[in-house]
Formats: C-alpha cells, sequence, structure tokens
C-alpha cells in the first residue's frame, strides 16, 4: 500500500487475520501486540459513527488552527480514512496539496472514498516515521494511544517535530477512556467505573492509559513550543440541558454501545484472563449504565496541539491578550474569523 492508496497490493502479512470470540482482528497487530481491536466490518461501522461524533464536537472543523495554503498533511493512525479524505477533497491537487496517511491496518479504508492528492500506507507508528525532515505544514494524530507502545510516546513526539516544516502545526486528539459523572453519581461499584478500570489494567501492561494525560507535557519536552491544550468532556448519551451537548451524547450513544465490547474483548479476555461470560455480563451492565441519562456521564476528550506562530498569526495573539489581558477565564467568542479560548489567563488561537 506504498504510494496511492489504490494503486499497490497489500501484503499477504497485513492482511491476514484471526478470530478471537467471532470477531476478527489483524494477525500482525496481535502478535507484536500493536493494536487489540478488532478490524472487521462491525468495528469499522463504529470508527465511522465515531468520526461522526467527533465532527460534531469540533462543529465540522477538521484542522484547528488558522492556516495559509496546504502544501503537505499527514494523518497518522488514518482508521477509516475519512479525515485524510476530507483534507484531501478540500484541498485539491490543483492547489498542490498532497495528504498522507498511515495506518498499521488497511482493514476499515474503503477504496472507494479517494481523491487523486490523497495517499496511504501501511507502517507501524511504533517504528520512526520515514519521511523527510522539513515535509509537513499539518500532522494529524488522533485515537492512536491503543496503538502505541508505552516507551514510544517520546520517540513519536520527536518524529513529528522533525517531520514538520517550519510554521507547521501539529494537533492531537485522544480519548480518556475514565468514565465520570458529572452529578458525581457514578461510583467504584458501576459497572463502567469497573470497565474502566480493568481496560486501564489490562491495555497498561503494552500500552500508556495515560497518555491522554501526558500529551502537553510530551510535547514540551519534544521541543514543541506554544503547547495548548483542552480536556472537553463527551457525553456518553443524550442528558445534557445543553442541546448542542445532547444532540452529541445522543449520537455518541451508538458508539459507546459499541466500544465498550470491541475495545475491550480481546485485552479482558487474553490479557486478564476473563472467562466470555464474565465479559459479556460486565458489558452489559455498562451498556445499561452508559445509556442512562440520570448518572449524566462522558468520556474525557483531550485536545491537544502546538503553534508554530507565523508573523501574522503572532500579530493577532498580539492583539487578543492586549484586549483580554488579567481576565481569568474568557468564554470562547468569534474574534476577527478565529475561535479564542483563555486559560488561567494565557490566550490561544484555537477551535
Amino acid at each position: 500500500m506504498t504510494g496511492h492508496a489504490d494503486t499497490e497490493e497489500l501484503t499477504e502479512e497485513v492482511r491476514e487475520t484471526i478470530i478471537h470470540h467471532n470477531r476478527t482482528y489483524q494477525r500482525a497487530s496481535i502478535d507484536r501486540k500493536i493494536y487489540f481491536v478488532p478490524v472487521d466490518e462491525d468495528e469499522t461501522i463504529r470508527l465511522r459513527i465515531q468520526h461522526d461524533v467527533l465532527t460534531m464536537m469540533f462543529d465540522g472543523r477538521s484542522i484547528f488552527p488558522p492556516m495559509g495554503a496546504l502544501r503537505r498533511v499527514l494523518d497518522c493512525g488514518f482508521g477509516t480514512g475519512l479525515w485524510a479524505f476530507q483534507v484531501a477533497w478540500e484541498n485539491p491537487r490543483c492547489e498542490a496539496c498532497i495528504v498522507n496517511g498511515i495506518d498499521v491496518s488497511p482493514h476499515h479504508y474503503n477504496p472507494d472514498e479517494s481523491v487523486e492528492n490523497l495517499y496511504l500506507n501501511v507502517d507501524n507508528l511504533n517504528m520512526p516515521l520515514q519521511f523527510p525532515p522539513n515535509n509537513f505544514d499539518l500532522v494529524n494524530s488522533r485515537l492512536v494511544a491503543g496503538g502505541i507502545d508505552r516507551n514510544r510516546w517520546h520517540g513519536y513526539m520527536r518524529d513529528i517535530l522533525r517531520c514538520l516544516r517550519g510554521g507547521g502545526w501539529c494537533q492531537m486528539v485522544e480519548m480518556d477512556f475514565n468514565a465520570q459523572s458529572d452529578n458525581g453519581t457514578l461510583t467504584d461499584g458501576h459497572a463502567l467505573r469497573q470497565w474502566s478500570d480493568k481496560y486501564r489494567a489490562a491495555t497498561g501492561q503494552f500500552k500508556n492509559p495515560d497518555a491522554p494525560r501526558r500529551l502537553g507535557h510530551w510535547m514540551r519536552n519534544a521541543g514543541f513550543t506554544e503547547v495548548e491544550e483542552r480536556m472537553i468532556p463527551l457525553p456518553m448519551c443524550g442528558w445534557s440541558d445543553s442541546q448542542r451537548e445532547f444532540d452529541i451524547g445522543t449520537a455518541n450513544q451508538e458508539n459507546v454501545r459499541l466500544l465498550l465490547g470491541s475495545l475491550a474483548l480481546y485485552p479482558f479476555t487474553e490479557l486478564l484472563g476473563m472467562t466470555i461470560t464474565e465479559f459479556h455480563v460486565l458489558v452489559a451492565q455498562a451498556r445499561v449504565e452508559a445509556s442512562t441519562p440520570a448518572l449524566k456521564k462522558a468520556k474525557a476528550l483531550r485536545w491537544s496541539g502546538d503553534y508554530f506562530l507565523t508573523g501574522f498569526a503572532e500579530g493577532i495573539l498580539a492583539g487578543l491578550e492586549k484586549r483580554y489581558r488579567g481576565a481569568a477565564q474568557v468564554d470562547m467568542d468569534q474574534v476577527d474569523g478565529f475561535m479564542i479560548v483563555s486559560l488561567d489567563g494565557s490566550f490561544v488561537l484555537g477551535s
């Protein structure tokens, strides 16, 4: 799959799958402890639902920072390819924009959803990125924590920084699968909390379940500057009084129902030794709780990015600081065509 997404044959090793409790997994990912999530049609459907939920959460925006014309874009962990396709379609070849995507598995990608300037490759993000320095204007890394090894994150951040051009931008999105309740009614005795604890214990043997909370720290250590983070509660069902959040929760309910099974099946039964009956009972109880509005529960969505500000953006930022200096918190508002958010008195251009 090197080169254009639909021009080269995939190797047998990449295509080979195994069956575990009636779900299909990529054999290479399981054997090498890379990724423990199914690659079957049911998971593809879930990923497409999840993409739509995140699109709602980010108000339809694929790219967060104010950027000029894009020349080269990299999508790490392309999954279904929907994010990469959207960016490539919005920036056609006539504008000299090339979108590259890499993922350990090609199984969720639909070749019919392609454009001339989209190139998808099969590669392991746990290995050094095979791109020259100063190559990309934008690197997108979304929901890859389930496939990144515990000891790989520092190198992964440095690889991204090396591949970015001066003035380039990296945006990262990860989910913290620690279920929480807005009204405090979700306790350790609930199945959702038990699911979260078991998921952390199982995947923590090979991955870092705290990665969503560490993104900003790792980016700064790698050499990124002006790093800003936002943690956004992601409702598991439609419980909020806010119409926007209610709609997001309603859309997310099916995604949550499916992921409680698909993300946990292999880790719980193989890595923790649960019986399939114990697994189904826990998941069934967690699904009931996740769809109960009274619990007012949410996952945490960690958004992190680094701004390499151009002179134009620096001018806008300075203007915002002058206008809002001293405020501890400013609500999101539209200013000169950009969204601004203030956290602890610092100001950043963001989504």
